[in-house]
């Protein structure tokens, strides 16, 4: 049963959640869209400081296609006080094509985030008229009086923060039912069930390392952590078979986040404070391989039937639905599976690397291990 995907042709993929970060880190990780098998990805504005004009978008996409100019590139802009519906009328005319809500302080460059969703309302009805998408980090902030252990009725943690997100989906699409709405990197079988719940504009995106982790996996391994944090088994299955469903309301946006391995460590800044570990999996890569081998990895585990994992539904997962959601322009192009003996490797950045000082890398998840490659066609 090993290489079920040995010489599976597929249509290249689209990614629609990355990190790109900006300067050094961005050219390092820039290039390794393509190598992970994407040609399409849509870009998150988490920058310091974060991408709040359109003109900032604009001059970011720039710097991108400098880089490596054979991607398209989606933009985004940080919601944010600053934005105004006249913002995201601008926005519309200049190709921008989401907006990122993050709760502010949950992870990481979210300390700008939102804090009051009602606070934005004029904002969201002007995307909604738009046809502009919003793109929610699903997680609720954990209160003061939870930190402080006062028994408030709310305990918020990372095991319940996107569980405690739900309602404020369902009430931004109650109030807002064009608004196209994506529950990003869902981790939980409830969040599964609350994007199925609701009407067809609202999606759910799924990573390729949550089709992998669980709890354990991240407790105490700071290259596994990442925000929302890996759940339980029973989770990991949900995801696996909403990912394999063929439901072109889940589609794969793998939040790849690239961080030195010193801030990994919590010896500088990674986002969260100094002293932290950074939140982020590095994925880029090695993007479709990964999600091959999730897919694998449940077949031989009795969490998938082998059948059901067809070339529709895995083209489906892994760019056509999204594209589609997103109403952009269908694959050009094909890739070709390799089989499962491509070893990961760790990204070097600036003039470091593995060979000169490890805590200036970018260490990739699953490094040493071999995974499935990818040919382009």
């Amino acid at each position: 049963m090993d290489d079920l995907f040995d010489g599976l042709e597929i249509p290249v993929a689209a990614d629609f959640h990355v990190h790109l970060r900006d300067g050094a880190m961005m050219e390092a990780v820039t290039p390794t869209i393509r190598q992970g098998g994407v040609d399409t990805v849509f870009v998150m504005p988490n920058l310091v400081p974060p991408i709040t004009t359109v003109q900032a978008a604009l001059d970011y996409k720039k710097r991108l296609q400098a880089i490596e100019p054979n991607v398209n590139y989606l933009m985004s802009l940080y919601l944010h006080p600053s934005i105004t519906p006249d913002t995201i009328r601008e926005a519309k005319k200049a190709g921008i094509a989401g907006v990122k809500s993050y709760p502010a302080g949950v992870t990481t460059n979210s300390s700008s985030g939102v804090v009051d969703y009602e606070a934005f309302y004029p904002v969201f009805e002007a995307m909604e008229q738009e046809d502009l998408v919003l793109n929610l980090h699903g997680e609720a902030p954990p209160s003061p009086e939870a930190m402080e252990g006062s028994g408030a009725s709310r305990q918020i943690t990372v095991l319940n923060a996107e569980q405690e997100f739900l309602p404020t989906l369902n009430a931004l699409h109650k109030r807002f039912p064009k608004l196209r709405i994506v529950l990003e990197h869902c981790t939980t079988a409830a969040a599964v069930e609350a994007v199925k719940g609701c009407g067809p504009q609202v999606v759910g995106t799924i990573t390729a390392h949550h089709l992998f982790l669980i709890i354990d996996d991240w407790a105490g391994n700071p290259i596994n952590f990442c925000k929302p944090v890996a759940k339980l088994p029973s989770d990991r299955i949900a995801l696996l078979q909403a990912a394999a469903s063929g439901d072109s309301k889940f589609f794969f946006g793998s939040d790849s986040a690239p961080h030195l391995l010193s801030a990994k460590k919590g010896l500088t800044d990674g986002g969260l404070g100094a002293g932290k570990c950074a939140a982020g999996v590095f994925t880029q890569p090695n993007v479709v391989g990964f999600v091959l081998e999730g897919f694998e990895r449940a077949v031989k585990a009795g969490v998938l039937k082998r059948e059901v994992l067809t070339e529709e539904v895995i083209e489906s997962f892994t760019g056509r639905s999204g594209r589609k959601f997103y109403g952009i322009e269908e694959a050009r192009g094909k890739i070709k599976i390799r089989a499962r003996n491509v070893q990961v490797r760790n990204v070097k950045v600036g003039k470091a690397g593995e060979g000169e000082n490890m805590n200036e890398t970018v260490v990739t998840f699953r490094s040493g291990k071999p995974t499935y490659g990818v040919d382009w066609l």
